[in-house]
């Protein structure tokens, strides 16, 4: 790594590299419950709506005990809008509150509420965890990029999965744009979802990638 990327990546892990399950309180594991509040993060997120927007309003969902299949299912369609609007997630409440009851009975009869299943159904690859996670209501490509390149953390498997959105950023701050060149400056799986979560965060802000650069040159 030569000393203008190292640079780069110390500012961009500093500022900007909290992922976004972190930011949404999600303890995230190999295990079953943070597996699947990643998913309803994903669902969230794929929406046209901030992602400060999309945060709080899991962050409501699972305050109110709607973090596993289980308790999404036996909350009301009710409950559900109710949550998200404290989220102020409103303009797709009532969707999303239909399209999260339906996705939590999926995970719950073919998979028996573990994504786990999921991914061994997929042998582990990504193209085919990616396909089997679109046939959630809400999860289209977008979505299944938002979880990939965060579940990347704990699902060596999958890693590294750096989308074009990802790229995109790494492009605005001076990182290489090829996904095999841009993983190699991680020293983990969760400083590779950091470093994802980061450049999307620069990707949507030219203001956030210029204060990047300028940082990096100090």
């Amino acid at each position: 790594m030569g000393k203008t990327d190292k640079a780069v990546m110390d500012v961009l892990l500093d500022r900007y590299g909290r992922t976004f399950a972190g930011e949404a309180g999600i303890r995230l594991s190999d295990q079953p419950k943070p597996l699947y509040q990643l998913l309803v993060l994903a669902t969230l997120l794929s929406a046209r709506i901030s992602a400060e927007v999309a945060v709080a309003a899991a962050r409501e969902l699972f305050a109110a005990g709607y973090g596993t299949p289980k308790g999404m299912r036996e909350a009301s369609w009710q409950d559900r809008v109710d949550a998200l609007g404290r989220g102020h997630y409103r303009r797709y409440d009532e969707r999303t509150s239909t399209m999260l009851g339906k996705g939590a009975e999926l995970l719950t009869d073919r998979w028996k509420g573990d994504l786990r299943r999921l991914r061994d159904e997929a042998h582990g690859d990504a193209r085919r965890i990616a396909s089997l996670l679109m046939e959630f209501p809400g999860i289209g490509p977008t979505g299944a990029d938002i979880f990939l390149r965060e579940v990347q953390a704990v699902w060596p498997q999958v890693a590294p999965h750096l989308d074009q959105r990802v790229l995109e950023g790494a492009g605005k701050v001076g990182l290489p744009r090829q996904e095999r060149p841009l993983a190699k400056l991680a020293h983990s799986n969760d400083e590779l979802a950091r470093l994802s979560a980061a450049l999307v965060r620069v990707s949507r802000s030219k203001k956030t990638a210029d204060e990047v650069k300028a940082a990096a040159t100090r």
